[in-house]
């Protein structure tokens, strides 16, 4: 019963695919074969690449398959779900805003949103999203996508966090949706001279004793080019650990075997 997680996916469900493959999780024509086995998805299926609803619908089916096998599927919300979800809902209805022109519309075409993916989108797959959670704790993992503490402003534990953003997806209000979209676009907190502090900050309020996450590239955080990259990046004390390898630049598709533990 391993416990597998997986970073931003971005739209490329054949390097999905593959990636699961090497792991022994499904076989190649991406049927579950992980048995007991556990995955949890970081979010981040959709915009960037190709074949979002794709992505969407492999892991939907992995769900099924691998609950009959005795094992688990799992997925949170990225902000590129919160983004596609925003523009199916609103479209270009204008956020009230006092720095310049904001619309759902707007920041999912600059944020490579595809026409391709909303044109696809099926009433089952928005509620199937829209009951995603945002948060999970696994084996003292905390799964998260964003590297953000701003996760606390929703609640002070992962049921109320969960509650409240599903609230907000479930209801009409644009302003709270696009704060919970501009929330989830912010990175970085566990990098830096605070960046411990803020992770066990985190891990004290929400249970745990490290941090997993995706959105930002890990490449980006080294300085080096994705496809560079070879494994996740342990930091801000061993107490986070970055799981994007940067797919849709050139970087690897990660599946991540918790509890990690560096190659020296």
């Amino acid at each position: 019963m391993s416990l597998y997680v997986v970073g931003d996916v971005h739209g490329h469900r054949d390097a999905l695919v593959d990636a699961l493959r090497a792991e022994g999780l499904v076989d190649g024509d991406g049927t579950w074969t992980g048995e007991q086995d556990r995955l949890c998805f970081l979010g981040d299926f959709t915009d960037r690449g190709p074949d979002g609803v794709g992505v969407i619908d492999l892991v939907r089916d992995l769900q099924e398959q691998a609950a009959d096998a005795g094992g688990s599927v799992q997925m949170l919300l990225g902000n590129h779900e919160i983004l596609l979800l925003g523009m199916y809902h609103f479209g270009d209805r204008a956020v009230p805003s006092d720095f310049g022109p904001r619309s759902f519309a707007r920041s999912w075409e600059i944020n490579g949103g595809l026409l391709s993916d909303q044109d696809r989108l099926t009433p089952e797959h928005i509620e199937w999203l829209t009951e995603r959670p945002l948060m999970a704790l696994a084996d003292d993992h905390l799964l998260m996508h964003s590297d953000t503490l701003e996760y606390l402003d929703w609640g002070d534990d992962l049921e109320s966090i969960n509650a409240s953003v599903h609230e907000i997806l479930t209801g009409n209000d644009l302003a709270a949706w696009w704060d919970v979209w501009r929330r989830m676009t912010t990175r970085y907190a566990f990098r830096g001279p605070d960046g411990e502090d803020n992770a066990q900050h985190l891990l004290d309020a929400l249970g745990g004793t490290r941090i997993v996450h995706g959105h930002s590239v890990i490449a980006d955080q080294l300085g080096i080019h994705p496809t560079q990259i070879e494994a996740p990046y342990l930091y801000a004390g061993g107490k986070a650990l970055g799981i994007d390898g940067g797919l849709f630049v050139g970087g690897p598709c990660l599946v991540v075997r918790l509890p990690f533990v560096p190659v020296d």
